[in-house]
Order: C-alpha cells, then sequence, then structure tokens
C-alpha cells in the first residue's frame, strides 16, 4: 500500500511562475541548455543545469557545477523568487496541450515503496545519469524536477480534484510552446486526510517518466538513512517529490526510430529479410502513420512502406509483444545486427512530438531508414510492471511534460 504525502512546498513567488517554470533537464543536451536560458536569468533550467553558467572547458560534472547550482538556488530562495507554503499541502497540476487536460496531485511519495516494489519501473537506468542527479541533490539539499507517477484512475481522487479545479488557481499561465499550466492548492484537513487514506488502499503506482530522477533520489534517501542512524522515517529524506496522474487522463507518443545504414544490404535484399515476419504494403510517397498496433510505417530511401507483423510472429508475452520489441527482435538486430540500441551509433530515437516529418529530413540527411512506431499503451506499460520486467529502451514517449521549478521539496 502506497504511502504519499503532503509537503511544504518551495514554489515560485506569484508573478514569476511563468519565468521561473523550465522543461526538464534531460530533454536538452548541453549546447541547447545554453542557448535556453540566454536572457532568461530566473529559468529553473539555469540550477537544472547549471554548467550552462560555465564556459564549455568546465565539465557538466565538475564540482563547481552543483555548487553554483547550490548557490543559485537558495539565492532566488534569499530574495524571495521562491516561497515556502505556511503548512504541508497537497498541490494540483493540471496541464493542457492542443485541448487535451490532464490533471495530477503533486505530493511526496516514499522511498520505502520503491524499495518493496510498491512504486513499480519499467525501464533501467544508468549509473552516471544516476550520479548526476545524486550529485544535484545532495548539493542543493533538495529536489527540484519531478517524478512522473501513474495509478488506476480512482473516483474518490476524482472527485477532489474536479472540486478542488473549481476553486481558484494560484498559477495559471500559458508557456511559449502552448501549453497551459495551472496549480491549485489543497489544504482543508478533511480533503488531505482523504488522499492520504485513498493513496494508503492503492497496491500499485507505476513511474511513467523519471526513473534516473527516482532512483537517484532514492540513493540520496538511503544515504541520508546511513547518516542518521536514529532516523524515525518521518524525515523529508524518506521521500522524494512526485506528481501523480490517473491512467486514464494520460497520453503515451510514439518513439520513433532511424537507422544509419542497411548492414551492408540493399534495399531490395532488406525488404526480402522483412518479408519474412511482416506484410509489406507499398505507399510510395505518401507518409502513413501506423493506425493500430501491430503496424510499423517505415521510410526507405523516398518510398514510404507500411509493415504489418504477421500472426506467426505476434506474441502475448507483456515485453515482446510490443510493437517496439517486435521491431528490435525481428529487423534491428537479426537483420541489422543492432544488438543494443542502448549504446549502438547506427541508431537515433525520434521524440513523436517532432511529427513524421522529422523523420523524413533524417533520411534524406543522415539516415537510411526510419520506423514509425504506433504507441506503447499506458496498459501495456502497467503489465510489463506488474511482470517486474523492462521495455526496450526509448519505449514511451509522455507529453505534455512536467515543468522543473514550479514545486520543490527541501530534504534537510
Amino acid at each position: 500500500m502506497a504511502t504519499i504525502k503532503p509537503f511544504q512546498a518551495y514554489r515560485p513567488k506569484k508573478g514569476l511562475e511563468n519565468q521561473i517554470a523550465a522543461l526538464p533537464y534531460d530533454v536538452y543536451d548541453r549546447e541547447e541548455a545554453c542557448e535556453a536560458v540566454k536572457g532568461k536569468p530566473l529559468s529553473f533550467l539555469n540550477i537544472d543545469r547549471a554548467e550552462t553558467q560555465f564556459g564549455s572547458d568546465v565539465s557538466m560534472y565538475a564540482d563547481e557545477v552543483y555548487a553554483r547550482a547550490h548557490d543559485l538556488l537558495w539565492g532566488m530562495i534569499d530574495k524571495g523568487e521562491f516561497v515556502q507554503d505556511a503548512s504541508p499541502m497537497y498541490y494540483i497540476y493540471e496541464l493542457t496541450m492542443n485541448g487535451r487536460v490532464q490533471t495530477g496531485i503533486v505530493a511526496c511519495a516514499s522511498v520505502d515503496d520503491y524499495q518493496n516494489q510498491v512504486i513499480k519501473k519499467h525501464e533501467n537506468t544508468r549509473a552516471d545519469k544516476e550520479l548526476d542527479r545524486i550529485r544535484h541533490v545532495e548539493a542543493c539539499g533538495a529536489q527540484t524536477g519531478p517524478i512522473f507517477l501513474a495509478y488506476r484512475s480512482n473516483a474518490v481522487l476524482k472527485e477532489i480534484i474536479g472540486r478542488t479545479k473549481k476553486g481558484q488557481a494560484i498559477y495559471d499561465f500559458t508557456a511559449k510552446d502552448g501549453i497551459t499550466h495551472r496549480v491549485w492548492q489543497i489544504n482543508a484537513s478533511d480533503d488531505v486526510s482523504r488522499i492520504e487514506d485513498v493513496f494508503s488502499k492503492i497496491n500499485e503506482i507505476y513511474i511513467a517518466d523519471g526513473h534516473h530522477r527516482c532512483a537517484s533520489a532514492v540513493k540520496v534517501g538511503l544515504k541520508k538513512r546511513d547518516e542518521h542512524p536514529g532516523y524515525t522515517g518521518a524525515e523529508e529524506f524518506n521521500y522524494f517529490l512526485s506528481v501523480l496522474f490517473a491512467d486514464d487522463e494520460l497520453m503515451i507518443m510514439d518513439y520513433n526510430r532511424v537507422v544509419k545504414d542497411l548492414n551492408g544490404l540493399s534495399e531490395a535484399e532488406f525488404l526480402e529479410k522483412l518479408a519474412e515476419v511482416f506484410d509489406i504494403i507499398k505507399k510510395e510517397k505518401k507518409c502513413t502513420k501506423p493506425s493500430v498496433k501491430g503496424e510499423i510505417s517505415m521510410l526507405l530511401g523516398d518510398t514510404w512502406y507500411l509493415l504489418r507483423v504477421k500472426e506467426a510472429y505476434r506474441s502475448k508475452d507483456p515485453v515482446d509483444g510490443l510493437d517496439v520489441a517486435i521491431l528490435q527482435n525481428h529487423i534491428l538486430a537479426p537483420v541489422l545486427g543492432i544488438n543494443d540500441p542502448k549504446k549502438d551509433k547506427r541508431i537515433d530515437f525520434v521524440g513523436g512530438i517532432r511529427g513524421m516529418e522529422e523523420l523524413e529530413r533524417r533520411v534524406a540527411t543522415d539516415s537510411a531508414a526510419a520506423f514509425a512506431m504506433y504507441p506503447t499503451s499506458i496498459g501495456e506499460l502497467f503489465a510489463v510492471a506488474d511482470a517486474g520486467r523492462l521495455m526496450p529502451p526509448k519505449s514511451t514517449w509522455f507529453e505534455p511534460k512536467l515543468r522543473s521549478g514550479l514545486f520543490i521539496h527541501t530534504i534537510e
């Protein structure tokens, strides 16, 4: 059963929220991050990616980078650009993208629930990426980017959220990318108690996005426990910043692939090998997204094809039955020799938010073929996590992205 608790957030002073709120640190490379913070001294990206404050000769993992993140954060707090609420509470965070609304509960989740697999993951993490966020959390004494969690829709929570949203929002702004963000507080004792009680009866919560942030927060918490052998469990380091969304409000976009070459095969030879597993429909120059599970759209040269997996190669296994797994197991590995897509430089991943045009651009410039995937469903994600299994890399792309800097959870 899950422990989801209210907390006293540091949050932007009213009127500064649009200037402070920033996309997650990991959607940028270093050059992009440096460009994104130009002329934006209040952007939280300055703190999340503090290497932007240094020249390229300074490693993004240098000690002084993390020290600068601390100084920037606490400097903003000292100047009153962040304020802290007087008592623990929950927050409601609504994001609207292209008319579609999703609403989450901002709260702190439990390190123990992650350890005991009440909070379930569906992908592995990399030690180097974990270490970066561990050092960032330790230096700042705070968790600054929320973990995106999902739960099965609950009527009581839906009622509380709906009623709260009829009141006055503390933030209501539309970011430059067109996504509207609204935030409300839940501090009435009855609602706070009801939310805690509902989650205490929920047995599974799922990491939708933010596996590295989550693993890092947990490791910092466990380290703090070692440093405080008399800890009670109530200390803030036993919890990590999260936003929890009902599954029926979430949308997963396609996560597509481009490959640099055909592993020495001609286009005709490549198609011949694919025909063993797929029915192939030539679409000429017409760009067509896959419309159902089991379909993959492929751009080869300047021609689009629709690949439909043959019945004999479908699987009811929660991992092997994923479309991204079918692509990996029947095309990428055996035909193209891409056995480890995490490390192989011959493959790249393109989020569905970039559109099919980006796949066409990549094939026209630096790739031999592109594969447009049918999106993984939230039900498939839950099934993989429930089975204690892991998805292939880059199986899900969630939109819209949660903003960093709207809520900060201190752990000291």
